[in-house]
């Protein structure tokens, strides 16, 4: 089985250059104009797109993206929701590799095998779903995995040499490496230890690795980009939108442009590294 997230990867692969991955909170700051932003990523330079399913109690996400869940929530945004997002999506675009990220606890409750099959359906092509860890993979990541869907997890700074197999084990599309420990948006990576880290994991698998958590520039970007095979911005984006926005929380005319206009940069510093 391939994916458009395999698909995407070979084809850069091809290019020499890494891919541009983007995190968005689905339903931020309501649904309609998420729905907006998400189909302008990939003309802004979005070469995969995370989208975050809103949950009420996100452990691994720093205050911006835990405020962009609570947006979402306030604004009505449900799973069911967000996989409307997707299949809007997909209407005018059927070859951007979708990737739902968040946590178990909205799909135990939505019904695993619904959710899958609803996604499946949808368009989505992975999971990231940060609180299952390999010892539940009959849970959810082997279920999906027989959906035709990637489950794709995350390696962090303290994945040391006798976990990383385990975590690999039935990891698919591409391993994410968290670059610091901690939260989402807490602190920059250093580029040294992020060469290394991925070189490490390189040693043990043959998927594409990507690093996120803390890029926010151009320059953050192409450092990266040197070494890993994807580059994952989510924070710089979501603290854009909530700049953009009226003090009620409603959009504005800046809203749209705040989170294009970032991704455009972004990308240039990802493109400006041929390898």
């Amino acid at each position: 089985m391939t994916t458009r997230i395999d698909t995407r990867f070979a084809a850069l692969k091809k290019e020499g250059r890494a891919a541009l991955v983007t995190f968005y909170m689905g339903g931020d700051p309501d649904p309609e104009t998420s729905l907006k932003v998400i189909k302008a990523l990939p003309k802004a330079g979005a070469d995969l797109i995370e989208i975050g399913m809103a949950f009420t109690d996100p452990m691994a996400d720093g205050p911006t993206i835990q405020a962009a869940g609570l947006r979402a929530l306030s604004k009505g945004i449900t799973l069911e929701k967000t996989l409307h997002l997707v299949r809007e999506f997909r209407k005018d675009d059927n070859e951007t590799p979708i990737i739902l990220m968040g946590y178990f606890n909205p799909i135990f409750i939505y019904g695993v095998e619904k959710f899958l099959a609803d996604a499946k359906s949808s368009g989505v092509d992975g999971l990231i779903v940060v609180d299952c860890p390999p010892e539940e993979d009959d849970e959810l990541c082997k279920p999906a995995l027989k959906a035709g869907l990637n489950f794709i997890r995350l390696a962090t700074p303290t994945t040391d040499e006798k976990r990383l197999p385990k975590v690999l084990q039935n990891t698919s599309g591409f391993v994410y490496y968290v670059s610091i420990a901690g939260i989402t948006g807490a602190a920059r990576p250093d580029p040294q230890k992020v060469a290394a880290s991925v070189a490490r994991i390189k040693a043990h698998t043959t998927l594409p690795v990507t690093v996120g958590f803390g890029v926010r520039t151009a320059a953050d970007a192409a450092e990266i980009a040197k070494t890993a095979d994807g580059v994952v911005v989510g924070s710089a984006l979501v603290e854009a939108v909530r700049q953009s926005l009226h003090a009620d929380g409603r959009p504005t005319e800046l809203t749209m442009g705040a989170v294009t206009s970032i991704v455009e940069d972004i990308a240039k510093g990802v493109r400006s590294v041929k390898k």
